[in-house]
């Protein structure tokens, strides 16, 4: 009480109030007289003939219970608003994981690391039992928390105590523990310190060596806490399932290391497993490692910037200069809960709400935008609303339709004369006339002054609508924002898509390996999943109807965004399932539909090596495109496989004219375009790839080497330095222009050429 009176809350003022009442009644029970004071020694006496000393501890007690309880006896208690949030048994798990929190938040303070430990579990045992002061405790935390709050929280899987209870009701998975290991960087990264990293693989170690696929996990914890231990009843159940090497990275932790070191630690891992064949992990090295990449939380984070990364360096990077390998993208992406964007906001804009509300995902998102539709009914109940979230297109009435976007309703008309449509010649008899120059200010004008449907829908975004959640809280987003970026970085929330991969540009989406999401429906960060999955379709089918329109795919062929995109929402349940599966036992099946997408993936990309293998030419892996104009489409044909032009990543004189050698940037040869040295007046002197191609009047189309001798399907083909490297995309486009119509406007380097 003393803080209110005061005005400003302090836990230093109710300290000293407990310590105050308590040295109070203490002294007076000690001096004072034993029937307390005159006026009621004679009530005390009384009652000490009929009840005992434990009678009267027992009704003190109940009584206060019933005083702190009345509001519930007599019903004026205030709505829960966990009733319907959870389902029952995630409900449980969340209790369990309050007062796991609120007993180690209290302990925490405590020096003797074994005390520590000790305490925090009897603190928990009593806030299992007192619920709501856990729940109170928790409140109060995270409306203040630092990063040791959260690390404390995130990293208790790892106590002692909690490790033993998860090891005893963690069913029997693999026979060989995780093994701890370092992954040097490649040489090309700008560091030098190894990346940390744990090994789980249900087999010894020479067993390695028979492996060609590895899994690379990048686990969640806010970017701040939770190494690979902390989630061993997913690793281990994925390696004892898959019998496959599962490389779970270390990597270091804001704020002491914030944006972007720890996505380059990722990036760089991925890029060793590649150009080591899979040798810094044990295996052979005979062939490049098939890779999937996977992420929970803040991990999906890292691993969708991992593969943006990939893509982004397939165009750019130097290496590509000096002949060397390109990375590929992984075989397929996995993404458990994750948070995908940085920038949080309060309501959805109208392009993230067409995404959710696609007809084709509809009844995936239908729980997603039930909730939406439930934010203003629940705080006007009973009042009569339109749902704009259910409403198709095509059952709309044509009323309201010719309401928004009839033109005709937007026109003056007069109420004296029958309507009819404006003229582009009006007659000039007419006394007011609206010139065809300004119809369209006209229009605009008369239609803001009549009633228009509003468009903006107030949908809020599931941050926002599930902040009370259990789990992750807003005040803990922004906590792990603020950590990750650090002080000294000023990133565009807005743009830096390897930020907030929710911004990733088209182009890369288009190029994404088949991605899965596995995320509960009443997560704050739902709205992430469900957008990006949208926007992954969305850039897949954009790609398809391109390569459609080219003649790359057969007239009749139906886009499939199952070959694209799954995605799994769990009704009832919020975020981080998979991490407390021993409270929760419903996530094992999760855990196991998650390595049932891996070997799905896997057997996919088998098959589809076997296709290419048997495939004419020797490439599969590419469609060849029209002549006339194969350079200028080279990424819409190779549409989702663009990123294995090589199962093993070798580079080799080409056998055929294929768009694979003109996947590498566009360079400009020191071989001469007239061909006067071996008498030939016509070829071309810009080269894609390793050597420039010139075009004969003989059948088909021939290479020549640099003296000049013809070798048919490009074999023998020296490659020439490159003089010229182009800098930017749109020197690259006008160039490759050029070259395809150097030889069919009489061009010639220096001097033109001859028309053929």
């Amino acid at each position: 009480m003393i803080d209110h009176v005061l005005g400003r809350p302090s836990v230093k003022f109710r300290k000293i109030q407990v310590f105050a009442v308590v040295s109070f009644w203490s002294l007076y029970l000690f001096r004072g007289n034993h029937h307390g004071p005159p006026i009621l020694r004679k009530i005390s006496r009384s009652l000490d003939r009929c009840l005992t000393a434990w009678q009267t501890l027992v009704i003190t007690l109940l009584y206060l219970y019933v005083c702190r309880n009345f509001a519930k006896i007599v019903g004026l208690e205030c709505p829960e608003p966990l009733a319907n949030l959870y389902n029952r048994s995630y409900f449980r798990a969340t209790w369990v994981t309050t007062a796991l929190d609120a007993g180690f938040w209290t302990a925490m303070k405590i020096r003797r690391k074994w005390l520590r430990d000790l305490a925090s579990i009897a603190f928990t045992v009593y806030y299992l039992i007192a619920a709501e002061q856990a729940d109170e405790k928790v409140r109060k935390v995270r409306g203040t928390l630092t990063v040791e709050h959260l690390r404390v929280s995130w990293n208790k899987a790892n106590t002692p105590y909690i490790s033993f209870f998860n090891r005893l009701l963690r069913p029997k998975l693999a026979s060989y523990s995780p093994r701890a290991i370092r992954i040097p960087r490649p040489p090309e990264s700008s560091y030098r310190e190894p990346v940390n990293a744990w090994l789980y693989f249900d087999g010894p170690l020479a067993a390695l060596q028979n492996h060609t696929k590895v899994i690379l996990d990048i686990p969640g914890g806010g970017f701040v806490a939770m190494d690979p231990r902390t989630n061993d009843d997913k690793l281990l159940a994925w390696s004892g399932r898959l019998r496959l090497p599962i490389l779970s990275l270390d990597y270091k932790k804001a704020p002491e290391y914030p944006y972007p070191y720890s996505l380059n630690e990722c990036y760089d891992v991925y890029h060793m497993l590649v150009a080591s064949r899979g040798r810094c992990v044990g295996l052979s090295g005979a062939v490049s490692p098939r890779i999937i990449v996977t992420g929970d939380s803040a991990g999906g984070n890292l691993a969708t910037g991992v593969v943006l990364m990939v893509l982004q360096s397939a165009g750019t990077d130097s290496r590509l200069k000096l002949g060397q390998e390109m990375l590929p993208v992984p075989e397929g992406l996995m993404l458990i809960y994750p948070g995908l964007d940085m920038n949080i906001g309060n309501w959805m804009t109208d392009e993230q709400m067409a995404l959710i509300q696609d007809r084709r995902v509809r009844k995936t998102n239908m729980n997603v935008l039930q909730r939406k539709s439930e934010d203003y009914s629940k705080l006007a109940e009973g009042t009569p609303h339109p749902s704009f979230f259910f409403q198709d297109d095509r059952t709309s009435s044509p009323q309201r339709m010719s309401e928004v976007t009839s033109p005709a309703d937007t026109e003056p008309q007069n109420p004296l004369e029958p309507e009819k449509q404006l003229s582009e010649h009006p007659d000039p008899s007419a006394g007011h006339v609206i010139r065809p120059n300004h119809i369209a200010n006209h229009t605009a004008t008369v239609a803001s002054s009549k009633p228009q449907q509003m468009k903006t829908r107030l949908a809020m975004s599931s941050m926002i609508s599930y902040f009370n959640d259990r789990i992750l809280t807003p005040e803990m987003m922004r906590a792990m924002i603020i950590l990750y970026v650090g002080p000294h970085n000023r990133p565009d929330f807005s743009t830096d898509f390897l930020l907030s991969p929710l911004l990733a540009p088209e182009a890369l989406l288009a190029k994404f390996p088949k991605t899965y999401f596995l995320t509960g429906e009443r997560d704050p960060l739902v709205d992430d999943t469900v957008i990006m999955a949208g926007r992954l379709r969305q850039a897949k089918h954009n790609l398809f109807i391109q390569r459609k329109e080219l003649g790359l795919v057969k007239s009749k062929a139906e886009f499939d965004e199952k070959e694209h995109v799954e995605v799994a929402l769990i009704p009832g349940i919020s975020h981080g399932f998979l991490q407390f599966v021993s409270v929760f036992p419903e996530a094992w099946k999760h855990i196991f539909r998650v390595a049932r997408w891996m070997e799905e993936v896997f057997a996919h990309a088998e098959n589809k090596a076997a296709r290419d293998h048997h495939a004419p030419h020797g490439h599969g892996a590419h469609t060849r495109l029209p002549k006339s104009n194969s350079n200028l489409n080279l990424s819409l044909a190779s549409g989702d496989d663009s990123s294995y032009f090589k199962r093993h990543h070798r580079r080799a004189p080409t056998e055929s004219p294929s768009s694979a050698d003109e996947d590498r940037p566009l360079e400009m040869s020191s071989v001469r375009a007239s061909g006067k040295e071996n008498g030939h007046a016509y070829g071309q002197g810009i080269g894609f790839g390793k050597a420039a191609t010139g075009r004969g009047k003989g059948k088909g189309r021939r290479n020549t080497d640099a003296e000049g001798n013809w070798a048919k399907g490009g074999e023998h083909t020296q490659r020439r330095l490159s003089t010229v490297s182009l800098a930017s995309e749109e020197d690259i486009l006008a160039r490759r222009m050029k070259g395809l119509a150097g030889g069919l406007i009489g061009e010639r380097a220096g001097e033109g050429l001859m028309t053929p």
